[in-house]
């Protein structure tokens, strides 16, 4: 336990590599060894710090699955409870630099809230396409699901995903796209023209203007489970170099009522699931995650929740902007140790 935590504080000073975690816990003082369990030797302390080595081995070793619920059941127990409807974002991210490493490919299936953008459950699928055949294990690993939106991509539009939903008294709203056919053409021929625009948003951000119109359609009858409001949005983006525009329309159904969830509520709820690909960026640019060629047994994997945890711990404590907040605990060793509640 000592070993992780001091891995954990590392990366939450900034540490991207285990070379790095190494120099951290050289540089940390006798009195956070001893703070944090480890028995510093008066004769020889220089002994008496872990190695990069055996850090790098523990990690490689250790039971990621475990380590995973660990830091999920910790986020889950100081998140706050949020104001209407909780959503959830399902989504995957690869490890890239892994494989370029020629170690196994590992992709990370997780489950995001939407507010606080806390990882609360995380599961290695191994191969992007396992993504579908995980979806179930990774939500079981979640007590309560009563009353969450779950969100996710045209992957996991799959018919037992809904009915599993549906049994935990939980809610869905998934994109449909061209690999359900039947069901996009269904939500098609739907009488878009004769619906009244019920929502509009612009947003500014990557170089682009977006315009997204939303309309909203109460169905009963659709090829898929539970299916009680069918939507249909425009985007128009604007790239702000070049001035090329390009429209799209995305087509997405839901198990919420009309009364459960309005026009401006579901385009919130759709807009929301891209609080995990804000965490994804995060961990690519900050962390360099995407640059990590790191490829022992599990220690990438170990990393990559670490940096969940990192993320999360700084979230908590209503850090906005992460590179900051991880320059910030870099400043004083003992900041870390407080952030994950340690002192």
């Amino acid at each position: 336990m000592t070993l992780l935590a001091l891995t954990a504080c590392a990366v939450l000073a900034g540490a991207r590599s285990l070379l790095a975690v190494g120099e951290w816990v050289a540089d940390a003082p006798p009195a956070l060894l001893e703070r944090l369990g480890t028995v510093v030797d008066p004769l020889f302390p220089e002994r008496s710090w872990p190695a990069e080595s055996t850090i790098r081995r523990l990690l490689a070793r250790i039971d990621a699955d475990a380590l995973d619920r660990a830091v999920g059941a910790w986020l889950v127990d100081r998140q706050t409870s949020s104001q209407g409807l909780r959503g959830l974002a399902v989504d995957g991210k690869s490890l890239r630099g892994a494989a370029r490493a020629r170690g196994r490919k590992i992709h990370l299936l997780a489950a995001c809230d939407h507010v606080s953008a806390l990882v609360l459950a995380q599961m290695d699928v191994g191969e992007k396409t396992n993504e579908i055949t995980c979806f179930q294990p990774l939500l079981d690993t979640l007590e309560n699901l009563a009353g969450t939106v779950v969100t996710s991509d045209a992957m996991h539009t799959q018919h037992d995903h809904a009915v599993y939903l549906l049994d935990r008294q939980a809610h869905y709203i998934v994109i449909v796209k061209r690999n359900t056919k039947k069901l996009r053409a269904q939500l098609k021929s739907l009488p878009w023209k004769r619906i009244p625009l019920q929502d509009r948003t612009r947003a500014t951000g990557h170089g682009r203007q977006e315009i997204r119109r939303l309309k909203v359609c109460t169905v009963n009858n659709l090829l898929f489970p539970g299916a009680r409001q069918a939507v249909q949005i425009i985007r128009r983006r604007v790239h702000r170099k070049t001035g090329k525009i390009s429209l799209k329309t995305v087509y997405a159904v839901t198990s919420l009522t009309a009364e459960q969830a309005g026009p401006a509520q579901l385009a919130g709820l759709i807009r929301g699931h891209w609080t995990v690909e804000a965490l994804h960026h995060v961990r690519d640019v900050t962390f360099a995650e995407d640059a990590s060629q790191m490829r022992t047994g599990n220690a990438p994997r170990a990393m990559a929740t670490c940096r969940d945890l990192a993320i999360g711990a700084l979230r908590l404590a209503g850090v906005r902007n992460i590179a900051s907040g991880l320059r910030r605990a870099a400043r004083d060793q003992t900041r870390p140790l407080a952030l994950l509640g340690l002192t």
